[in-house]
Protein backbone atom coordinates (compact mmCIF):
# COMPACT_ATOMS: atom_id res chain seq x y z
CA UNK A 1 0.00 0.00 0.00
CA UNK A 2 1.47 3.52 -0.99
CA UNK A 3 2.11 6.56 1.72
CA UNK A 4 -1.12 7.92 0.29
CA UNK A 5 -4.60 6.32 -0.31
CA UNK A 6 -8.44 7.34 -0.23
CA UNK A 7 -10.70 6.13 1.66
CA UNK A 8 -13.30 3.61 1.02
CA UNK A 9 -15.76 7.32 1.51
CA UNK A 10 -13.96 8.62 -1.39
CA UNK A 11 -14.12 12.12 -0.17
CA UNK A 12 -10.51 13.36 -0.69
CA UNK A 13 -8.84 15.75 1.58
CA UNK A 14 -9.58 18.57 -2.07
CA UNK A 15 -13.48 18.08 -2.28
CA UNK A 16 -13.44 17.96 2.21
CA UNK A 17 -12.15 21.41 1.92
CA UNK A 18 -14.08 22.89 -1.23
CA UNK A 19 -17.27 21.27 0.67
CA UNK A 20 -16.79 22.95 3.65
CA UNK A 21 -15.68 26.25 2.45
CA UNK A 22 -18.43 26.60 0.42
CA UNK A 23 -21.12 25.77 3.04
CA UNK A 24 -19.18 28.06 5.41
CA UNK A 25 -20.48 31.08 2.98
CA UNK A 26 -23.93 29.72 2.30
CA UNK A 27 -24.24 29.84 6.08
CA UNK A 28 -22.79 33.32 6.29
CA UNK A 29 -25.38 34.15 3.81
CA UNK A 30 -28.22 32.54 5.97
CA UNK A 31 -26.44 34.43 9.17
CA UNK A 32 -26.41 38.17 6.89
CA UNK A 33 -30.04 37.77 5.52
CA UNK A 34 -31.23 36.52 9.39
CA UNK A 35 -29.72 39.76 11.24
CA UNK A 36 -30.96 42.11 7.88
CA UNK A 37 -34.66 41.12 8.69
CA UNK A 38 -33.74 41.59 12.65
CA UNK A 39 -31.89 44.91 12.48
CA UNK A 40 -33.82 45.94 9.09
CA UNK A 41 -37.32 44.95 9.36
CA UNK A 42 -37.53 43.68 13.08
CA UNK A 43 -37.83 40.23 12.41
CA UNK A 44 -36.29 38.16 15.72
CA UNK A 45 -37.16 34.66 14.49
CA UNK A 46 -34.54 34.11 12.04
CA UNK A 47 -31.41 34.97 13.64
CA UNK A 48 -31.71 31.81 15.99
CA UNK A 49 -31.74 29.56 13.49
CA UNK A 50 -29.52 30.46 11.23
CA UNK A 51 -26.75 31.51 13.92
CA UNK A 52 -26.73 28.20 15.19
CA UNK A 53 -26.52 26.67 11.95
CA UNK A 54 -23.72 28.96 11.02
CA UNK A 55 -21.57 28.25 14.53
CA UNK A 56 -21.90 24.51 13.87
CA UNK A 57 -20.70 25.09 10.17
CA UNK A 58 -17.74 27.24 11.60
CA UNK A 59 -16.62 24.63 14.38
CA UNK A 60 -16.81 22.15 11.28
CA UNK A 61 -14.45 24.30 9.05
CA UNK A 62 -12.26 24.79 11.45
CA UNK A 63 -11.81 21.11 12.77
CA UNK A 64 -11.48 20.68 8.95
CA UNK A 65 -8.29 22.81 8.88
CA UNK A 66 -6.63 20.52 11.38
CA UNK A 67 -7.28 17.87 9.45
CA UNK A 68 -6.62 18.88 6.55
CA UNK A 69 -3.55 21.08 7.40
CA UNK A 70 -1.79 17.79 9.08
CA UNK A 71 -2.45 16.08 6.44
CA UNK A 72 -1.35 17.83 3.93
CA UNK A 73 1.62 18.87 6.14
CA UNK A 74 0.96 22.49 6.20
CA UNK A 75 3.26 24.97 8.24
CA UNK A 76 0.83 25.88 11.35
CA UNK A 77 0.36 29.30 10.22
CA UNK A 78 -1.58 28.02 6.74
CA UNK A 79 -3.73 26.34 9.10
CA UNK A 80 -4.25 29.16 11.28
CA UNK A 81 -4.93 31.84 8.28
CA UNK A 82 -7.31 29.03 6.97
CA UNK A 83 -9.26 29.02 10.54
CA UNK A 84 -8.83 33.06 10.51
CA UNK A 85 -10.78 32.87 6.45
CA UNK A 86 -14.08 31.64 8.41
CA UNK A 87 -14.43 34.94 10.42
CA UNK A 88 -14.48 37.18 8.10
CA UNK A 89 -17.63 36.93 5.51
CA UNK A 90 -16.81 34.81 1.82
CA UNK A 91 -13.57 34.39 2.56
CA UNK A 92 -13.08 30.92 3.01
CA UNK A 93 -13.57 30.54 -0.87
CA UNK A 94 -10.69 32.42 -2.35
CA UNK A 95 -8.68 30.66 0.57
CA UNK A 96 -9.60 27.35 -0.84
CA UNK A 97 -9.24 28.69 -4.42
CA UNK A 98 -5.73 30.50 -3.43
CA UNK A 99 -4.62 27.28 -1.96
CA UNK A 100 -5.52 24.44 -4.10
CA UNK A 101 -4.20 26.77 -7.66
CA UNK A 102 -0.74 26.42 -5.51
CA UNK A 103 -1.06 22.46 -4.54
CA UNK A 104 -1.75 22.80 -1.16
CA UNK A 105 -4.68 20.45 -1.12
CA UNK A 106 -3.10 17.74 -3.92
CA UNK A 107 -2.90 13.99 -2.86
CA UNK A 108 -5.01 11.38 -0.82
CA UNK A 109 -5.16 10.67 3.08
CA UNK A 110 -1.77 9.63 4.35
CA UNK A 111 -3.21 6.25 5.94
CA UNK A 112 0.05 4.28 6.00
CA UNK A 113 3.85 5.66 6.68
CA UNK A 114 6.09 6.64 4.14
CA UNK A 115 9.73 7.77 4.05
CA UNK A 116 9.51 10.62 5.40
CA UNK A 117 10.72 10.71 9.30
CA UNK A 118 7.98 12.17 10.36
CA UNK A 119 5.54 9.89 9.71
CA UNK A 120 7.49 7.33 12.96
CA UNK A 121 6.31 9.77 15.78
CA UNK A 122 2.81 9.20 18.16
CA UNK A 123 0.71 11.82 16.63
CA UNK A 124 1.10 10.79 13.03
CA UNK A 125 0.42 6.48 13.70
CA UNK A 126 -2.69 8.02 15.16
CA UNK A 127 -3.57 10.33 12.86
CA UNK A 128 -3.12 7.78 10.36
CA UNK A 129 -5.04 5.42 12.18
CA UNK A 130 -8.41 8.05 12.64
CA UNK A 131 -8.02 8.32 8.84
CA UNK A 132 -8.01 4.78 7.78
CA UNK A 133 -11.73 4.77 10.09
CA UNK A 134 -12.89 7.77 8.69
CA UNK A 135 -16.76 6.88 9.41
CA UNK A 136 -15.53 6.68 13.27
CA UNK A 137 -13.08 9.39 13.01
CA UNK A 138 -16.21 11.51 11.63
CA UNK A 139 -18.30 10.94 14.71
CA UNK A 140 -15.69 11.53 17.09
CA UNK A 141 -14.93 14.74 15.74
CA UNK A 142 -19.04 15.92 14.69
CA UNK A 143 -19.04 14.68 18.61
CA UNK A 144 -16.41 17.11 19.98
CA UNK A 145 -17.78 20.07 17.31
CA UNK A 146 -21.10 19.57 18.95
CA UNK A 147 -20.59 19.20 22.52
CA UNK A 148 -17.95 22.73 21.68
CA UNK A 149 -21.06 24.12 19.92
CA UNK A 150 -23.16 23.17 23.39
CA UNK A 151 -21.22 24.85 25.45
CA UNK A 152 -20.71 27.84 23.35
CA UNK A 153 -24.80 27.84 23.35
CA UNK A 154 -24.62 27.81 26.71
CA UNK A 155 -22.51 30.78 27.18
CA UNK A 156 -24.52 32.70 25.27
CA UNK A 157 -23.50 35.86 22.30
CA UNK A 158 -20.18 36.27 22.27
CA UNK A 159 -21.19 40.13 22.95
CA UNK A 160 -22.17 38.91 26.48
CA UNK A 161 -18.83 36.66 27.17
CA UNK A 162 -17.33 39.67 28.86
CA UNK A 163 -20.22 41.86 30.49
Amino acid sequence: MSAATPTTTGLSPKRLYRILAIGEAITWTLLIVAMVLRYGFGQDWAVPIAGPIHGFVFLAYGAMQLVVGRNQRWRTGTTLLGIVTAVIPYATIPWERRIERRGLLDGDWRTEAGDDPRDAGAIDRLFRWAIRHPILTALVVLAVVAIVFAVLLQAGPPTEWFA
